[in-house]
């Protein structure tokens, strides 16, 4: 294990349905506390009362659950690489590494990570042999590079190479979410961190999706070539996956009226903070395919599967499915059979690994949580 590893301090200042079969939010995943909204006169008109939510069909019965491990501590974000799944811990700022028997060794611990409500370590994805990593630090939130070194079962990272930093960091709403899209760039999510006229303001990257190449520099087909900006007016976006024609959907937190679930198009505006949820388009904004009720959603990691969207949610301890071809449409799936969901991937053995996340404060945690459980999808 890397000489780097040390303990994380605590932070100070500011259909689907049908073919998923099992085999193998108690508080609001956002703070009461709110920044206050831009002093100057919104150009968008006022938010409409709240669509109705999409009929939901019943989950299946369900099955025995394989648990993939088990005894995570506040587990954030899930990476595969191989027969091997790579999982984050926000608060510990470890790296757990997951064999395929379930075993759990830490890899490392990430250095000088500052953990608050929502801060700390968060956003995992791999390349090749490397594991990029997403932190908040003293210095702002940050993408790191990790050369992986080693074989499953005994995995080391080097010594960590910088790709973006000093990106806006808050207490709330750190997005975190990484992930490389079918361009090979790497799309990171920044949420407003509770600074909202900052997600209108294209100088900051604050609030907004960002579109950078594997060694952190700017592509020259961004919407703007100067700056890694993809897209803005963002809340908090948690997630994202594509879609087989290239179609780019986003998972976002609302404040306490919509989440929602948006196709993001490169140089899009979705409003944040004159619009939650629909009614911006009028103004140049676009507005999410769907949305939910806070309640019911705070929607996070998502994956595709056979044109599937697969939607993990924490306070509404519900794995969602959005059919690609209807985007408007959902299936809740084991509703608050294992609480908070916080991120879900296709795992090494082709079934779908579901992060649940019941032991970072806000859930109930169960005997065993928090866990990776697995969920079978037959072959058609």
């Amino acid at each position: 294990m890397s000489s780097r590893r040390r303990s994380a301090s605590s932070i100070t200042g500011a259909g689907i349905a049908a073919a998923l079969l099992l085999s193998g939010c108690s508080a609001p995943e956002e703070p009461a506390a709110e920044s206050p909204t831009p002093s100057r006169t919104p150009s968008a008109s006022p938010t409409p009362p709240p669509t109705p939510t999409p009929t939901q069909t019943p989950s299946p019965a369900p099955k025995t659950p394989r648990t993939v491990a088990s005894g995570l501590e506040a587990p954030w974000s899930m990476s595969v690489l191989g027969e091997t799944v790579f999982v984050s811990e926000r608060d510990s700022a470890r790296i757990l590494e997951v064999a395929p028997d379930g075993e759990t060794r830490v890899v490392d611990t990430v250095d000088d990570v500052v953990h608050s409500d929502e801060g700390g370590l968060l956003g995992l994805a791999t390349d090749g042999d490397a594991l990029y990593v997403y932190s908040t630090a003293r210095s702002g939130n940050r993408v790191e590079r990790y050369v992986i070194a080693g074989e499953p079962g005994s995995y080391r990272l080097g010594e960590p190479t910088p790709v973006i930093d000093g990106m806006p960091a808050g207490t709330h709403h750190n997005g975190g979410r990484i992930a490389f899209g079918p361009d090979r760039m790497l799309y990171i999510a920044n949420g407003d961190t509770s600074d909202e006229p900052a997600s209108q303001n294209p100088r900051s990257l604050a609030g907004k999706i960002l579109r950078i190449a594997p060694d952190g520099s700017i592509p020259t087909d961004n919407p703007d070539p100067q700056s890694p900006v993809y897209s803005l007016g963002h809340r908090n976006v948690q997630g994202f996956a594509w879609a087989e024609d290239g179609t780019m959907f986003a998972s976002e937190f609302g404040r306490n009226y919509r989440d929602e679930l948006n196709v993001i198009e490169p140089g899009g505006n979705y409003g944040w903070p004159y619009v939650e949820g629909t009614g911006g388009e009028d103004d140049g904004f676009i507005d999410p395919v769907q949305t939910w009720s806070t309640d019911a959603a705070s929607p996070s990691g998502i994956a595709i599967v056979d044109d599937t969207i697969l939607i993990a949610n924490l306070r509404g301890r519900v794995l969602r499915a959005v059919p690609v071809a209807d985007p408007s449409s959902s299936t809740e799936l084991y509703a608050g059979e294992y609480g908070r969901l916080r991120d879900v991937t296709v795992g090494p053995d082709g079934t779908v690994f579901v992060l649940t996340n019941n032991t970072d404060g806000r859930g109930s945690p169960r005997t065993g949580d928090d866990r990776i459980v697995s969920l079978a999808v037959p072959q058609p």
